[in-house]
């Protein structure tokens, strides 16, 4: 068994070019399985396991309070394995075939308005030396739909800014062209001059976006400067980096932009994932007409 979890391992970093933080969770799910296993006194190893016994397991890791998007992620590790074991010939089936996925709740995501995002963006602080980076920070994650690791991991090498384009490494590895704004070329422009006066330290030399001390910023610092943000322009809601994708989205999708071209800005390798901003946009259609339509004004 420690083989083949070692082989497993292999293929989900490698064959399909997971990250380590992903490859963890699999691996995490996967002992869900041998525990259950063991306390059970099965009398095999899971890779033999039958269609009953995933069944079993199911209904013992999900007769409580599990969540669905819970319950959604441990079954998919758990395919993940059978599959890899199908596709390796350690198996001629696949048990875990007929065992259904749970439908997930749907969690609209949270987004600002047009007039919120330029408060946001007019709260920063271009007296101070960071100003000019993190309003370029801002132009970049609204106006490009960067996910904050991207932003964080972003290289001066892969910004080709004569194209305007960035070439922007996703999830999984996965690699896309994205487009930069002229307001984020703009702004960056200005982060560059002041950027130049840093003194770097060796081997951060190729990061865009850098702290006081030349260090590669931390996603938890991005953070931090959103949510200063969000309370120096007076704006309520809980927000993150994310957010600003979310809204870039919803915006694109309200001024006409078709799904298909905001799925490859976004990077989900799903269209499922990215229709999840037509059920954002129907939700403000509803509120449109519950606020404005003469029938409801009564």
């Amino acid at each position: 068994m420690k083989d083949i979890r070692k082989e497993y391992h292999i293929y989900l970093k490698l064959e399909r070019g997971l990250s380590e933080n992903s490859v963890l969770a699999y691996e995490q799910d996967l002992q869900k399985l041998v525990d259950y296993f063991n306390e059970a006194q099965v009398g095999h190893p899971i890779e033999d396991a039958t269609y009953e016994d995933l069944e079993a397991f199911v209904y013992s890791q999900f007769s409580g309070n599990t969540s669905a998007r819970s319950q959604a992620r441990i079954l998919s590790g758990i395919h993940s394995f059978y599959r890899f074991l199908l596709y390796h010939n350690y198996r001629d089936d696949d048990p875990s075939e007929l065992i259904e996925m749970p439908r997930k709740e749907l969690h609209l995501p949270s987004t600002l308005t047009l007039e919120e995002v330029n408060k946001l963006v007019e709260a920063v602080d271009l007296s101070k030396a960071e100003g000019h980076r993190n309003r370029a920070m801002m132009e970049m994650l609204y106006g490009s739909g960067l996910r904050v690791s991207e932003l964080v991991n972003l290289k001066l090498s892969d910004m080709y800014r004569q194209e305007q384009y960035m070439l922007i490494h996703g999830k999984g590895s996965k690699e896309r062209l994205v487009p930069i704004s002229p307001e984020a070329d703009k702004w960056f422009d200005y982060w560059l001059e002041d950027r130049g006066h840093l003194t770097i330290e060796t081997g951060q030399e190729d990061y865009a976006f850098l702290n006081c001390r030349g260090h590669q910023l931390t996603r938890m610092m991005v953070f931090t400067i959103i949510r200063r943000l969000a309370a120096a322009a007076g704006i309520k809601k809980t927000i993150s980096p994310h957010t600003l994708r979310h809204s870039f989205a919803t915006h694109l999708l309200q001024n006409g932009a078709d799904l298909r071209i905001i799925q490859q800005l976004l990077g989900h390798e799903d269209i499922t994932t990215t229709e999840i901003y037509t059920h954002v946009d129907i939700h403000d259609l509803r509120k449109a007409i519950l606020q404005y339509h003469p029938a409801n004004q009564q």
